[in-house]
């Protein structure tokens, strides 16, 4: 049987816990678990955790589990609202785009298989009141140049501030759509300029925010996943410019590169389809994708 040894004062906790599990076989996993075990203690130790306080952290965690559905992910949400996500996005971003910054996290609402849709397409499933707004990217390469037959997901929250899978009053799949890129790296789609909204805040996550006088809200973003093979899967937002939030994003994901340019067309010249009424907003801009490897994220949600 291994002796990992006796315990005779507080000091020897740390040691004891390291030396029973430097003995798995994947090198990985115990640099991560030794490095996870040593600051968990020493935060510990630094704040000097309370037994009352220990009691509720786990207790917390236990509800995190159990708020967790197939429509929504209360850990993703924690790992977001205390900027967890944001930091491992661009650390393993840094260098591998214009900046360090030209990536985001995925958040807890992407949901694979979206309705495959032309590009020119509308992205409205169902009636969704709202500025109406014309999306015009292209997806280039470090060197600028186009990449055809990238395959793009699309989504955003409506207008009223909700993913139609938390509004009953939205169809199934409405405001997600999946392109491909033609021979100019260029797709381009049909809906209503998105809104801020509110992370969800009847769990855990929602207790934090208040235990912290925080606001729960987003700034107003389209979400993209670009997927192709030879090409690092790319994951980022495009945020609006005018939002009131983009300097205090509750999971902390704005960064420079990520803020759009919306634009605002009061009707001085000619809509892009006759059935378009004032205001509209049109965007442009750009992606780029590194060359690598393409990896499909998990779902959060189904």
């Amino acid at each position: 049987m291994p002796s990992y040894g006796i315990i005779e004062k507080t000091d020897d906790v740390t040691d004891i816990v390291l030396r029973a599990i430097s003995g798995a076989p994947n090198p990985r996993l115990r640099e991560v678990m030794g490095a996870f075990v040593r600051h968990l203690h020493a935060f510990a130790r630094e704040v000097r955790l309370t037994q009352d306080e220990y009691d509720f952290a786990v207790d917390f965690l236990n509800r995190i589990g159990k708020a967790t559905t197939d429509t929504h992910n209360e850990g993703m949400l924690f790992a977001d609202a205390v900027g967890f996500s944001t930091l491992v996005v661009l650390m393993n971003n840094c260098g591998k785009g214009p900046t360090e910054t030209a990536a985001a996290l995925l958040g807890p609402f992407w949901r694979d298989n979206s309705p495959l849709t032309s590009n020119g397409g509308s992205i409205m499933r169902s009636p969704t009141p709202g500025p109406e707004l014309f999306a015009n990217l292209r997806v280039m390469d470090p060197d600028g140049r186009p990449i055809q037959g990238v395959e793009v997901d699309v989504w955003q929250s409506s207008p009223a501030g909700f993913y139609e899978n938390q509004d009953p009053a939205q169809a199934d799949m409405n405001l997600r759509g999946r392109f491909y890129t033609d021979e100019n790296g260029r797709f381009w789609f049909r809906s209503v300029k998105p809104a801020c909204y509110p992370v969800p805040t009847d769990g855990p996550v929602g207790e934090l925010l208040r235990a912290q006088d925080r606001h729960p809200y987003r700034p107003a973003h389209l979400h993209f996943l670009g997927f192709k093979p030879g090409y690092t899967t790319l994951i980022t937002q495009v945020f609006v410019d005018d939002d009131e939030h983009l300097e205090s994003d509750v999971v902390f994901g704005v960064t420079k590169d990520l803020i759009g340019h919306y634009v605002r067309h009061n009707g001085n010249e000619t809509p892009p389809a006759p059935d378009v009424k004032a205001p509209w907003y049109t965007l442009e801009y750009s992606l780029c994708m590194q060359p690598g490897e393409a990896k499909r994220p998990i779902p959060p949600i189904q």
